[in-house]
């Protein structure tokens, strides 16, 4: 029985119909054209891209590393999400400033100052094994079937010409060309943005250009010189961070620096996308409540207006668009399932209710009917100071009318308070208090005792205040915070002083002690009379 051969990829496909290919430009012979600065961006890096430039860059055996960026049917989204990025940054990793990581020599059609064949001279090095230093390639927008468009003499996508023709003709190059070429030899093959990790938009429902991912088509065995296979940052346009984030530690990777990251499945970084967007939603609360925004607008969960987040892979709920700031949900916006791969095709029509989430907003509507009062019960009571439920007022110059609460929830709020403070080595129910208590006016739970505070109507006698500060303790037992007696009044009988007390209240040198709540009475019915 014959063995099946195995089915080819659309890039040996390519490589099969055109051929090989032998003929460069002659260099010598152009000059300076295409090149305004006279300078190629890598020799405007020389002094970091050399071992004489940052010290700390040249850690490893790699000293730097060429990235060819190839654009695609994008709409260069993902260039502007990159460029934006600030952790790291592009000009971070151009200029080598990550202690470890080689510096970056970037070959971007729209960044570069070169053009022409001049911006094509270091991809004609890789070709021919004569770029002295590894290169990776980066994939900006989808691959396109070029077989279907060369049967008319046309092509999808293209990046310069080369003298690749019949007898050294020029031909235009199409970006696939380019990337099944240089793929094989490139120590990593990235893709960026959906477009290139997933086919996105240019591959939906009812395209003729026969679109793909990058990884569609170099192939399920594809695996780049260091064995890697293709990475995929997702996002339509991705966060910009996450793929330089991605980019740094792929180099660390190759450095020797560092392990290789940790990718899902699919090749998307895991520690970037193995979350949903939900999990970390800032509206993620109102759903637990079933509380949900009828219209663009409202602060609540957008499931019902038509966000996929729950089912969605993807860090912008936490790591912002730009610098941290912003992103879908944040700024108001549903998911609509950009960094996927069944995007499109699989989440239209936009902000229309995902037919999967009538189950789990009934269910949390029915949950929140429940949760949403007591918490809101509990809210209204942390938001009082004890000072206020002691004098049954609320000093707040914003709200006059400030309701009290009623009996009910009174008793609800000390049952609560007993659970919160069950286990508390400060309540009294044990002889160490909790590090960090202090005694307080606040634990006689007597807001009467400010009346004859100095200053206040009923303070006549001097003393008072001195008296009310000694009996603060924990128990009211006549201790300051730090234990000891207050300063200027004798012991209680009550206390260990070596001395035998009377049991009345009175020490043994006859002096008034503290009697119990009883005698706090009587003191303070006595200081108002005078």
């Amino acid at each position: 029985m014959t063995a099946a051969m195995p089915e080819k990829s659309p890039a040996q496909r390519l490589l099969d119909h055109l051929g090989p290919v032998e003929g460069y430009h002659d260099h010598e012979a152009i000059g300076d054209f295409g090149m305004p600065t006279r300078r190629s961006l890598e020799d405007m890096l020389g002094p970091n891209t050399t071992e004489t430039g940052f010290a700390h860059a040249h850690l490893g055996p790699l000293k730097k590393v060429h990235a060819f960026w190839f654009a695609g049917m994008s709409c260069d989204g993902c260039t502007v999400s990159v460029t934006g990025a600030t952790t790291p940054s592009v000009e971070s990793l151009l200029l080598g400033a990550h202690p470890g990581i080689p510096p970056v020599v970037l070959h971007h059609p729209v960044v570069n100052m070169e053009s022409g064949p001049a911006y094509l001279r270091a991809h004609e090095q890789a070709l021919r094994g004569e770029l002295e230093d590894p290169y990776v390639i980066i994939l900006e927008g989808s691959a396109t079937e070029e077989t279907l468009a060369t049967e008319t003499g046309g092509y999808w996508t293209a990046q310069g010409e080369q003298p690749w023709g019949p007898g050294g003709e020029k031909r235009t190059v199409t970006v696939e060309e380019w990337v099944a070429r240089l793929a094989p030899g490139a120590a990593a093959a990235i893709a960026i943005g959906t477009c290139a990790t997933w086919g996105g938009i240019p591959s939906a429902d009812g395209n003729v250009t026969g679109a793909m991912s990058l990884m569609d088509f170099l192939g399920k065995d594809y695996r780049s010189a260091f064995g890697l296979p293709v990475v995929n940052v997702p996002g339509c346009a991705p966060v910009g961070d996450n793929f330089t984030e991605t980019v740094a530690a792929i180099l660390y990777f190759l450095q020797g620096f560092g392990p290789l990251p940790e990718f899902d499945e699919l090749g998307r970084p895991a520690w970037l996308f193995g979350e949903t967007v939900h999990r970390h939603c800032v509206r993620g609360a109102y759903y637990e409540e079933g509380t949900y925004a009828e219209e663009f607008g409202d602060p609540e969960c957008l499931v019902e207006v038509g966000c996929w987040g729950p089912v969605v892979n993807c860090n912008i709920t936490s790591r912002g668009a730009i610098n941290h700031v912003g992103g879908c949900m944040n700024a108001g916006g549903a998911c609509i399932g950009c960094t996927m791969p069944g995007f499109p095709d699989k989440f239209t029509p936009f902000y229309k209710t995902p037919p999967g989430s009538m189950a789990s907003t009934s269910a949390s509507r029915l949950l929140g009917s429940v949760i949403k009062p007591l918490r809101q019960l509990t809210n209204d009571h942390l938001n009082r100071e004890v000072r206020w439920d002691l004098h049954h007022e609320v000093p707040s110059g914003w709200a006059r009318h400030e309701p009290e609460p009623r009996a009910w929830q009174n008793v609800t709020h000390k049952f609560y308070d007993s659970l919160r403070r069950s286990n508390d080595r400060g309540n009294g129910k044990t002889e160490a208090a909790a590090w960090g208590k202090r005694a307080e006016l606040s634990r006689r739970r007597d807001p009467t005792v400010e009346r004859h505070l100095p200053g206040a109507e009923g303070a006549e006698s001097p003393g008072v205040a001195a008296e009310l500060a000694g009996r603060e303790g924990p128990e009211g037992n006549g201790r300051a915070p730090n234990g000891r007696a207050p300063a200027g009044r004798a012991p209680t009988g009550r206390e260990p002083t070596g001395r035998p007390g009377d049991g009345n209240g009175r020490d043994a040198r006859g002096h008034a002690g503290d009697g119990g709540p009883r005698q706090r009475r009587r003191t303070l019915r006595a200081h108002t009379r005078r």
